[in-house]
């Protein structure tokens, strides 16, 4: 295992997608940590009800802004997270999606450049793409279609990666990457079109579960606490520890099977009804998290059921509040 930084010691940090679902997890963790915490958002996917908690938080300050523009501020590390996550996000306007994993890359590493800051790169499993190689290590280079309908965010993470790199080969920038695969909890949009999510709506509401493909396709899912505790780790391995690392949850589940394990936790009757799959929709995903296990000390903790059953809490919560929380983010 790698030795960690002193990361103990309050710091100045930035956290760009902030609002985002995973970066209002990661914002909160940080403020319990006793760090203070510069927010950054342009608001295109993330909400502001994951952050009202905070807005008058002594060490939290909120800034709307758009990471393909260039960014000036002071901060002592940076976690990218800004990019629209899911299809039918990052599918609405593709060449934004591109934009921003590309060109707010550039900006945020040129930004650790200056002023000599570690920083960390919120990829993707979706760089492997459709895999050959099962599970994924960080050794495979990926099965990616580079001009289809996800390419955006596919080719948009891949080139991300490169940039990260290059920073760190050519300007000896403390680089960090993580490869988040499937990852689910509280704060969740329940308009995003991500499979949990869908699931859970869909069976809170009475409607039928929508299975694209025959449901044997599968997923390997990570509550997002686990995820967040792995990227905090990541941030506190010292210079020179650049990854890339796996993140996730490697127990394997089919579609079938998370459709089944909802509606058991939820007591809805509603039916499963099966579509076309989607083009390029991987027909396997789970991660090899050998070098998080040795690097980090870290592997998840929560199981699918407990995780599951924190998440429906959350939805049932939300739409009893506001039914139409999914039309409006639609």
């Amino acid at each position: 295992m790698s030795e960690t930084t002193d990361f103990t010691v309050p710091e100045r940090i930035l956290v760009t997608g902030g609002a985002g679902f995973l970066g209002s997890h990661l914002v909160d963790r940080l403020l319990d940590d006793g760090h203070e915490v510069l927010c950054v958002d342009n608001f295109y996917t993330g909400s502001k009800r994951n952050i009202v908690h905070l807005l008058q938080h002594p060490r939290f300050e909120l800034l709307r802004h758009d990471v393909t523009f260039p960014l000036y501020a002071e901060v002592d590390r940076i976690y990218n997270l800004a990019c629209p996550a899911s299809p039918i996000h990052y599918q609405r306007d593709p060449v934004q999606t591109t934009k921003t994993s590309v060109i707010g890359a550039i900006n945020m590493l040129g930004l650790a450049k200056r002023l000599k800051v570690p920083i960390l790169q919120a990829s993707t499993s979706e760089v492997y793409g459709d895999p050959e190689v099962h599970p994924q290590d960080e050794s495979y280079w990926g099965r990616v279609n580079p001009i289809g309908p996800r390419s955006c965010y596919d080719e948009g993470k891949r080139a991300a990666e490169t940039l990260f790199f290059d920073y760190h080969r050519q300007h000896r920038t403390d680089i960090k990457v993580m490869r988040i695969f499937n990852t689910y909890g509280p704060r969740m949009d329940p308009a995003d079109g991500r499979v949990v999510s869908n699931f859970i709506v869909q069976a809170l509401r009475g409607e039928p579960i929508t299975i694209y493909g025959d449901g044997s396709q599968t997923r390997s899912f990570c509550f997002v606490d686990d995820l967040i505790d792995g990227m905090v780790r990541l941030m506190a391995t010292p210079p020179g520890f650049t990854g890339p690392v796996n993140v996730g949850n490697p127990g394997e589940f089919t579609m079938l099977e998370l459709a089944e394990a909802v509606l058991r936790l939820t007591a809805s009757e509603s039916e499963i009804e099966f579509l076309p799959l989607p083009q390029d929709d991987p027909k396997q995903r789970q991660p090899d998290i050998s070098v998080a296990e040795g690097e980090l000390g870290w592997r998840p903790r929560i199981d699918l059921e407990s995780g599951l059953a924190s998440t429906v809490d959350y939805f049932r919560m939300l739409l009893s509040v506001d039914p139409r929380a999914v039309e409006r983010t639609a």
